[in-house]
């Protein structure tokens, strides 16, 4: 489509300038028009994020279709919507049935080892829902023997409520949309929903109270791994909505609340970036305790620093961002090493978890090195001098990963703010 470009332009010089650069101008904007459609997965059973019926595209609605919708727009492309149900939503996204799935994905380790996650658009925590006179009040209530509790099945909520809910007995409903009615009917003692999703919820069923919030989760989009190049467009894009007020226009008029955290910066991206790294740290522990594997290998932390300074000044090339000093990088990714043994060595600590761990040569690993990527960009993107206070909130509203201490954290911000004091784009 270039050269076609180019031996149009040289036919119509011979027609003026002006006629050459309208001409040039309508077929951009032609070719534009002809970039594929983008398909979003979403499953249109979850408020306020995605819900409507299948009849048409039309019927859709929600704070992730709205942004579906604008980013394609930007882009000169049209959202095409594919319906994924919870269960199958990784193994959709991996068969290449859409590129990016959208509709309140919450950001969880075996998700990072399928895709590429966005910067965060929204944060939630799970809760229970239980009648105005339950005799339940407590999550301790909740996790005993005889008490019904009932969740979508498949999806993050179903996992968490089998995490904090042992002893109860989990009724995982195929329908997000079906879960409140098990309430009513008296099939469900406590249903698990999301702080977001539970004032929908309570909307329509009254009498109603919330336990919880009893996690802290944050929602991002989730993308193709091939399509890495559209994950940093996509990340682009939402820095910019969330610099010119969009996204916080949106918050406003979809979720519920206020005082929603503006996730879509580098700041936040970066700490939630290595939050998600340090997240699958507990996958590779299970796979080392199979394999008999030690939990250092110094061959392969050298690797890992190289590919960070590697991608650090990659990413510096591409954006036009002014080298960073390598020494202050590999501070940085020493100290994400160093946290990453910690969680390790707590996970080893406990009673053998996984059966069947991912692999960790071609799953694993492929996916920490793409995360890499991503904190290579993001502290790209960072704008110093960097406010000590902003770094720290940000970090500890981010930095959770069960097993990481104070001292990791620490040393994390402060590898963080020494990594330069100035870092203008050219």
């Amino acid at each position: 489509m270039i050269n076609l470009r180019i031996l149009f332009s040289r036919f119509l010089l011979r027609k003026g300038w002006l006629f050459v650069l309208v001409s040039i101008a309508a077929l951009q904007a032609w070719q534009c028009t002809q970039r594929p459609e983008l398909q979003v997965g979403t499953s249109g059973d979850y408020a306020p994020f995605s819900t409507g019926s299948w009849d048409g595209d039309g019927s859709l609605q929600g704070f992730d279709i709205d942004i579906a919708k604008r980013f394609a727009a930007d882009h000169g492309r049209e959202a095409a919507f594919q319906r994924f149900r919870w269960p199958e939503l990784v193994s959709d996204l991996v068969e290449g049935r859409f590129e990016i799935a959208m509709s309140g994905i919450t950001v969880r380790p075996e998700r990072s080892l399928a895709g590429l996650f966005t910067t965060p658009v929204a944060v939630s925590g799970a809760v229970a829902l239980v009648p105005q006179d339950s005799a339940l009040g407590t999550t301790h209530d909740l996790n005993s023997k005889g008490v019904r509790i009932g969740v979508n099945a498949g999806g993050h909520l179903e996992k968490t409520a089998r995490a904090f809910f042992p002893q109860a007995s989990i009724g995982a409903i195929p329908d997000n949309a079906a879960v409140l009615a098990t309430l009513s009917a008296g099939e469900s003692d406590a249903v698990i929903t999301d702080s977001l999703e539970a004032p929908h919820w309570m909307a329509q069923a009254s009498s109603l109270r919330a336990i919880g919030p009893f996690t802290a989760d944050r929602k991002a989009y989730l993308i193709r791994p091939e399509f890495a190049d559209s994950a940093a467009e996509f990340d682009a894009w939402l820095f910019e909505k969330e610099t010119d007020g969009t996204l916080g226009a949106l918050r406003r008029q979809h979720l519920s609340g206020t005082n929603h955290p503006e996730t879509a910066t580098p700041l936040y991206a970066l700490f939630s970036a290595i939050d998600e790294r340090l997240s699958l740290m507990p996958l590779i522990a299970e796979t080392k305790r199979q394999q008999g594997l030690a939990v250092r290998d110094r061959s392969r932390e050298k690797l890992v620093l190289d590919a960070a300074s590697s991608s650090v000044r990659k990413a510096a090339q591409r954006l036009g961002a002014q080298p960073y000093p390598e020494d202050r990088i590999r501070t940085l990714f020493r100290a994400l090493i160093e946290a990453s043994v910690k969680i390790q060595l707590h996970t080893l600590a406990q009673p053998p978890g996984d059966e069947n761990p991912p692999d960790l040569a071609t799953v694993m690993r492929p996916a920490v090195l793409r995360l890499g990527e991503r904190i290579a960009r993001y502290i790209v993107l960072l704008r110093f001098p960097l406010d000590p206070s902003s770094v720290r909130a940000v970090a500890a509203e981010n930095l959770r990963s069960p097993g990481i201490g104070q001292e990791d954290r620490d040393a994390i911000i402060e590898a963080v703010l020494a990594l330069r004091t100035s870092g203008k784009t050219k």
